[in-house]
C-alpha cells in the first residue's frame, strides 16, 4: 500500500494495536461517516491482531457492529435533519444539474418505502451502498427499531466476514483489500449501467413525446 491508503492503513494499525476493540469501534464509526476510511483495512486486521492473541475475533466483530450501528445512525440523524421537505425543494432548484427531477425523486422514495428492510438488511453488505443506504433511510423516516436492527444484523455478517477472513489469513490479512476493492468496482460498474440505462429510457420518452 502506497501514497495515501498507506498512510490510512498505517494509521489504522496504530489505532487498533494501541486500543484494541474499542478502537475498532471508532474506527467503523468513522468509516460509515468518513468512507475514505476503508473497512477491508480495519476490519482484516482486527482479525489478524484477535488471532495473533491480542483479543477476541468475536468481540472485534461486536465491537465493529456496536462502531457501524452508531455511524449509521449519524448519518440517519443527520438526514432526518434535513428532511424530505428540503430535499425536494433542492432536487426542484438543482435537479437538472444532476439529472433528477422531483418525479424522479418520488420513485426512489416509493421504491425505497417498499422494499426498506432488504435495502437497509442487503445494503449493509454491500461495499459503497452500506453507509449510503442510512441517507434515505433518514429521509423518509424509518422506524428506528427496526433501521438499528436491521443495520445490526447485515453489518455483523459484513464485519465477520472481514474479520473472519483476516484472523484465517494471519500476516496476510492484506490479501483481502483487492478482492474487496474489485466488489468495490463491481458495484460503481453496475451503478452506471443502471444510471445509463434510465438515462436512455428517458431520452426515448422524450423523443416519443416529440414524435407524437
Amino acid at each position: 500500500m502506497t501514497g495515501l491508503l498507506g498512510d490510512v492503513a498505517g494509521w489504522v494499525q496504530d489505532v487498533i494495536e494501541r486500543l484494541g476493540a474499542p478502537g475498532v469501534a471508532v474506527l467503523v464509526v468513522l468509516e460509515n461517516v468518513f468512507p475514505p476510511i476503508p473497512s477491508e483495512i480495519v476490519l482484516p486486521f482486527a482479525g489478524f491482531v484477535a488471532a495473533r492473541g491480542d483479543g477476541s475475533v468475536l468481540v472485534m466483530v461486536a465491537a465493529a457492529t456496536l462502531g457501524a450501528v452508531v455511524g449509521a445512525l449519524v448519518l440517519y440523524a443527520i438526514a432526518a435533519a434535513i428532511g424530505d421537505e428540503r430535499l425536494h425543494a433542492f432536487v426542484g432548484r438543482f435537479g437538472r444539474w444532476f439529472g433528477v427531477s422531483r418525479d424522479d425523486l418520488d420513485r426512489a422514495e416509493r421504491w425505497f418505502d417498499r422494499h426498506a428492510v432488504s435495502a437497509v438488511l442487503i445494503g449493509r453488505c454491500v461495499p459503497i451502498v452500506r453507509s449510503v443506504v442510512s441517507i434515505p433511510a433518514g429521509f423518509r423516516r424509518m422506524r428506528l427499531v427496526p433501521f438499528v436492527a436491521l443495520t445490526a444484523v447485515g453489518s455483523s455478517a459484513w464485519n465477520f466476514a472481514l474479520v473472519g477472513a483476516g484472523a484465517a489469513l494471519g500476516d496476510q490479512w492484506e490479501r483481502v483489500e483487492p478482492w474487496v476493492g474489485a466488489l468495490q468496482w463491481l458495484v460503481v460498474a453496475a451503478a452506471v449501467v443502471l444510471v445509463a440505462r434510465l438515462a436512455l429510457r428517458r431520452l426515448r420518452a422524450r423523443r416519443t413525446r416529440v414524435a407524437g
